[in-house]
């Protein structure tokens, strides 16, 4: 049964002024509440735990406590939840650099909520976290607000970087001493082992999954369909551009280097896929496809069939213990139901993830595009480029953010040139529970609404109906509950404000015809392509077509809230055993694939059942 997921309520920050806190005084504060409490988790006086929330305070955890994703609200829930999930640990407060060590500041970015802010550090009894605390003053008194604990590593499984790094060299006169190119090559293949772990799909959230499995020493192997690493890109429409800044699309363990465009074209970004998995030394099988899995309730037996360079097709059975499927956050093309679909004439029609490019490059063709979020409008821009005359049919509304809005305003001074580490800003960024993402998204929203409001007018005005998002919290809200809806505008939105691009909005569609749609209005365009820019199902779908009934009617829905606000069935139990889902943008990717991993090596190592 497939479950809509939730409208998180507008969480509320604590309305408090500016104080005149000195840096010193901010530490006292934040290192007396510290205190108390690994004063009262030593004694395991529970209450105590709770007591020292706001009424309202929220401990969002992720893998500390349980091994799950939680976000816990009030004084009583948090206690309960902290009694319940106890495993032994000591908070410390990280003052490794001055923007970790407490401050105060304003806890929603905004300026409207003002308390201290301070990075922690956990000693757990199996590994270490870090987090994310802010406090604010109640009745004369500092209490937390937020406490975020998210999982690092595990004891003894440390990663291999800086002063943990491998050797690289075998010394020594054995006669059976292999060199670097040897083991990788014996590596790669499989060819002595079964991987512990398969993942399909080879895109960032595959990659990033591999890569942090790599270094907990989780023997991982990826198969792909394409025939290279990176075609999940290449193989899309001409003009794509990531829409996100390259400061909010930073990978594990590589980094986007300097010189990097702000915004990566979709073929430049393929190219760094096929160098990250290169460098990062990634088991990865392209022109690879797998057979229906089959659980023994140990492992999986998969049988996956290569095609080799010689199109001759190379048959193996392995034995995971876990999979992942990486297959994108989306599930199967979403075709609405079209009356006479199988009557069209023209040149194509197709769903965008089949749109290359336009067929034609002159004046006089014409299409349609059924669909009005990002890709709708990528496609729509690229026809009208081609000398195409052009219609987009809005069926509903859209949330639309300007780029620049974004950059500027969005993502400014957490995610930007001048920003804090990587590593910092994702702690600030999901250490916010999702009911507080949302109250701060709506003053974010307000903002960039404001900057963009000739455009907004100008859409209205030409037919083209713009929404704010869930409860006016925007376009990240948005993302984050249904996975669509928007358009990060990358000029194709004044191309509708001039009458370029023509808008049909909220009449249905009857039927499709020979050369063109008939609306329930009477109504009929005309078109030589009709490209249906519709989305994607849920990412079950994918699972019902590559594992088969029983396997995905044994998991969730994946993606969208869940009722504490955080995400369901992805980066966390899928409701099979040895069963996960990653995926995502690569913002996304790069934060929860380090999640995945650990409850995987977790349940290897026996910390976690499968």
């Amino acid at each position: 049964m497939t479950l809509s997921p939730v409208n998180v309520p507008v969480g509320k920050f604590p309305k408090t002024a500016p104080s005149n806190l000195s840096a010193a005084d901010a530490d006292a504060i934040a290192q007396s509440v510290v205190d108390r409490l690994n004063q009262a988790l030593s004694q395991q006086n529970f209450n105590s735990v709770g007591a020292l929330f706001l009424h309202n305070g929220y401990w969002r955890d992720h893998l500390c406590l349980s091994w799950d994703l939680n976000t816990t609200k009030g004084q009583d829930g948090i206690a309960s939840f902290v009694e319940n999930n106890y495993r032994g640990f000591h908070v410390d407060i990280d003052r490794s650099t001055a923007s970790r060590s407490p401050i105060a500041c304003a806890l929603d970015g905004l300026g409207t909520s003002h308390g201290i802010q301070f990075f922690i550090t956990l000693a757990l009894e199996f590994g270490t976290g870090q987090g994310i605390v802010r406090l604010a003053e109640e009745d004369g008194h500092w209490r937390i607000f937020t406490f975020f604990s998210s999982l690092v590593e595990l004891k003894g499984h440390e990663e291999p970087l800086n002063g943990r790094r491998s050797k690289g060299v075998e010394h020594g006169g054995r006669p059976d001493r292999k060199n670097w190119q040897d083991r990788r090559k014996t590596e790669a293949e499989f060819s002595e082992r079964d991987p512990t772990v398969l993942i399909i799909g080879a895109g960032q959230g595959g990659l990033t999954a591999a890569a942090r499995l790599k270094m907990l020493n989780v023997d991982t192997l990826v198969i792909d369909q394409n025939d290279r690493v990176g075609d999940n890109w290449r193989q899309r429409y001409h003009q794509l551009v990531l829409h996100d800044p390259v400061w909010f699309d930073h990978m594990p363990y590589v980094s986007f280097p300097p010189h990097w465009p702000v915004f990566t074209p979709k073929d430049k970004l393929a190219e760094f896929f096929e160098a990250y998995a290169t460098l990062l030394e990634l088991n990865i099988w392209t022109r690879t496809t797998l057979g229906s899995p089959v659980w023994d309730g140990k492992q999986w037996a998969v049988t996956l069939e290569r095609r080799n360079p010689d199109n001759t097709v190379s048959t193996r059975t392995i034995h995971p213990r876990h999979i992942v499927q990486a297959t994108g956050h989306s599930g199967e093309k979403y075709f609405p139901p079209l009356a006479g679909i199988d009557s069209f004439q023209g040149d194509r029609l197709c769903h965008s993830s089949d749109f290359r490019g336009a067929l034609h490059a002159n004046k006089g063709k014409k299409a349609i595009v059924i669909g009005s979020c990002n890709s709708g409008h990528d496609i729509a821009q690229d026809f009208y480029e081609k000398g195409y005359e052009v219609t987009m049919v809005q069926r509903s509304t859209t949330c639309m953010v300007s780029s620049k809005a974004i950059v500027d305003i969005g993502l400014k001074g957490l995610y930007d040139e001048q920003a804090p580490p990587t590593e910092e800003a994702d702690l600030w960024f999901w250490g916010l529970p999702a009911e507080l993402l949302k109250a701060q998204q709506i003053g974010v929203t307000a903002l960039q609404n404001e900057h963009d409001k000739a455009n907004i007018a100008g859409l209205e005005k030409a037919g083209f109906k713009v929404d704010k998002g869930p409860n006016d919290a925007g376009l990240l809200l948005k993302y984050f509950q249904r996975g669509g809806g928007y358009y990060i505008d990358v000029g194709a939105s004044q191309l509708i404000i001039d009458g370029k691009i023509k808008v049909k909005q909220g009449v249905e569609i009857s039927e499709v015809l020979a050369r063109g749609l008939a609306f329930a209005d009477g109504s009929e365009l005309e078109a030589d392509e009709i490209i249906l820019a519709t989305g994607y199902q849920n990412m079950r779908t994918q699972t019902r077509r590559l594992f088969g009934d029983e396997t995905a009617d044994a998991v969730g829905d994946v993606w969208g809230f869940d009722a504490s606000g955080e995400m369901r069935g992805i980066w966390r139990g899928s409701g099979h055993p040895g069963l996960w889902f990653m995926g995502g943008n690569l913002a996304t990717s790069r934060y929860y694939s380090r999640i995945l991993a650990l409850q995987i090596k977790a349940s290897e190592v026996g910390l976690k059942s499968v």
